[in-house]
């Protein structure tokens, strides 16, 4: 993989090849199940608690609340699977900019009983917290708003909601509150541990680690619908992923440490702010949303999405991966599906979300990278707009 080519860090992020190497290693050498009660199984699970540990202190949590997944989309299923276990049916709540993980497993619910209530966003692509109150019913068991917007970077105020979900329900029974924080670790600073925050997801592949891991932070007792060997207390059972903890783990220390966060942090919203600026140089280009140029605090410098005139989205990545360059046109979970919900929902028209790509940056991205995906797409754009 050529980095100075790669713009797809939304999709999955280039590994850390040091953090990996090093963490086969020490899998290696804990070779045992750490569900056995031989001593190589418990040097291996003495390891997977020092690396849960570990987690914890860097997103500054309780090591109990944290519980190791397959990745993202499992972290995300967990919580909404529990409600499976529950004798009534309600109502649930998510925005309606979601990640596939969260808007598809709603709708296989809704099949079961359960009723789905949409939080419509504003032009900004946010949700805003009155919006979601307004939604919620005296049944609501679930509220599930993603931190950081898969497509076009928009920070959602999960905090504010979380409060005014505790505000609201205040004397009486409140709904779980669950974060996609996927798009957020290791790009962001983020508080999993933040009041009225109940369930957050993420995935190691997003900042550096591999594929086929992640964790799930849980602040209370949670009672899993799928059962089995009954590791990770319980809540998630399956042999654990040694290699794959040891490696997020690492990880999390380099990339989501407070330091390096800020410093990649002020890197990419420099990086950022320069590619919007080159970009939008070309009369034939559109920032969506627009506003965002007036409101750049509110996005993740890591995710911009351009809409190019005459140009659908699937052209332009065919044409500029024939070059080597790497972007999207959004999920790569829905990559090959051509509707765009989160686009539609901000009222994008269709014309402009057919036409719109996904460039994403991540700490390996040089300023030099952008100036020549600048000149390619500028190449492209006169070629299709003469």
């Amino acid at each position: 993989m050529e980095v100075s080519k790669y713009f797809d860090y939304a999709a999955t992020s280039l590994p850390d090849k040091e953090i990996l190497e090093k963490a086969l290693a020490m899998s290696l050498e804990y070779s045992g199940n750490p569900s056995s009660v031989h001593q190589e199984g418990i040097k291996a699970k003495n390891l997977l608690e020092e690396m849960r540990n570990r987690c914890a202190k860097v997103l500054g949590v309780k090591a109990e609340n944290l519980y190791f997944t397959s990745g993202g989309t499992e972290s995300d299923h967990i919580p909404f699977l529990s409600l499976l276990n529950r004798p009534n049916k309600g109502s649930i709540v998510i925005s309606n900019i979601e990640h596939p993980a969260v808007r598809e497993i709603a709708e296989s619910l809704k099949k079961t009983g359960w009723k789905v209530i949409n939080a419509p966003c504003n032009n900004l692509g946010i949700v805003e917290p009155e919006t979601v109150i307004s939604k919620l019913q005296d049944d609501t068991a679930l509220v599930s708003v993603m931190t950081v917007n898969n497509e076009t970077g928009a920070i959602q105020p999960i905090y504010e909601i979380a409060a005014a979900i505790e505000s609201h329900c205040k004397g009486k029974r409140k709904p779980k509150f669950h974060t996609d924080c996927v798009q957020a670790i290791g790009k962001i600073p983020v508080q999993l541990g933040a009041k009225g925050i109940d369930f957050a997801a993420l995935s190691a592949h997003k900042f550096y680690g591999p594929r086929g891991v992640g964790l799930l932070y849980a602040a209370n007792q949670t009672e899993s619908f799928l059962k089995g060997g009954g590791q990770e207390k319980g809540l998630r059972s399956g042999t654990e992923n040694l290699f794959g903890i040891i490696a997020m783990t690492l990880c999390l220390e380099r990339y989501a440490s407070k330091s390096v966060l800020e410093e990649n942090y002020a890197k990419e919203m420099e990086n950022t702010k320069f590619f919007i600026s080159e970009v939008l140089k070309d009369k034939n280009a559109t920032l969506i949303p627009p506003v965002r140029l007036e409101h750049q605090e509110k996005y993740s410098p890591s995710v911009v999405q351009i809409s190019f005139e005459n140009i659908p989205g699937e052209v332009m990545v065919r044409t500029l991966s024939s070059k080597g360059y790497c972007i999207s046109t959004g999920s790569a979970c829905s990559a090959r599906k051509m509707n765009r919900p989160i686009l539609k929902a901000m009222g994008i028209s269709d014309e402009k979300s057919t036409n719109a790509v996904r460039f994403s940056f991540g700490a390996n991205t040089e300023k030099s990278h952008i100036e020549n995906l600048i000149k390619e797409l500028s190449e492209i754009s006169g070629m299709f707009n003469r």
